[in-house]
């Protein structure tokens, strides 16, 4: 009997070691299964960037620099969503940028999903009259605008011009003055103690060339410096710089280049640009200061 009680303790005490083992192996499991929920947890700053393109260029056609510019700040900045719409697709990108904002799906906006959303807007022509009238509808929401970026802004049929709304941190305003189609060449904020205008750029190509291949002939030759500033890579290398001042901390790719160095930008790299990557400061030599 002694030797059955022996055998039959050894076996249970095996067993439990077994259990034991078992246990904390599916603790382990769990735990390597739940870890990559841990990235998005609520202290995780939520970056929505938006593009408008101009005229009816279609969003998703890739030969314009504003849908290039979403791809090169999402290949930059791996978690931010960035995307691109139509000028006319204003009501469409709100749902989204709402929807996105709202990270509990609880359909409404909380306090805390607004301080954690860092949303940054930009257009070109008809898009950069949408990015003002956007960042107006933010506002009504008391959703905040870290950002607008506006390049040689074209008021769109039915839409008078309107002053950058108090929810926006900072703006800036990007313009030519030449040919049939120019931009507006001053923006102005609604409430300065909010709202930081960080300059009226008057950019220049007489004597800098821009070439704009990704446009038709009839476009290129009688609104040619409309479009020259759109493609201008000092103008994009500036916005990059910009945003990369807001992300500060969001996780990046490291060593990413700028986009006048970027492969996102290729096909913008024939004609006069094709050996330049200079950078466009807020009052760039070349260019002038519209203020």
């Amino acid at each position: 009997m002694g030797l059955c009680y022996r055998k039959f303790f050894a076996l249970l005490a095996f067993t439990t070691m077994v259990v034991a083992a078992a246990s904390v192996g599916q603790a382990q499991e769990l735990s390597l299964r739940e870890r990559p929920f841990a990235v998005a947890t609520p202290a995780i700053r939520n970056v929505i960037v938006v593009g408008f393109v101009g005229g009816f260029v279609s969003p998703g056609d890739t030969k314009h620099p504003e849908v290039q510019f979403a791809a090169y700040l999402h290949d930059r900045y791996p978690l931010i969503h960035a995307e691109v719409f139509g000028n006319h697709h204003g009501q469409k990108a709100l749902h989204q940028v709402v929807r996105l904002i709202d990270t509990d799906h609880d359909g409404v906006i909380s306090s805390a999903e607004r301080e954690r959303s860092t949303i940054i807007i930009y257009g070109h022509s008809w898009g950069a009259t949408e990015t003002v009238a956007f960042a107006n509808k933010l506002g009504r929401m008391n959703i905040p605008v870290a950002l607008t970026v506006q390049i040689d802004t074209i008021a769109k049929p039915g839409h008078k011009a309107s002053s950058i709304s108090p929810n926006v941190t900072r703006a800036i305003n990007f313009y030519q003055t030449r040919g049939p189609l120019h931009g507006a060449p001053e923006i102005v904020a609604f409430d300065s103690a909010r709202t930081i205008v960080l300059g009226n750029i008057r950019m220049t190509y007489e004597d800098r060339p821009i070439n704009c291949d990704n446009y038709s002939w009839y476009s290129r030759t009688l609104n040619k410096p409309h479009h020259e500033i759109e493609n201008d890579f000092r103008v994009w290398d500036q916005i990059a710089s910009l945003i990369d001042s807001d992300l500060s901390g969001v996780p990046s790719t490291a060593d990413a280049p700028s986009p006048s160095r970027s492969p996102f930008f290729k096909y913008l790299r024939r004609g006069f640009q094709a050996g330049e990557t200079e950078t466009a400061g807020l009052n760039p030599p070349s260019a002038g200061d519209g203020n």
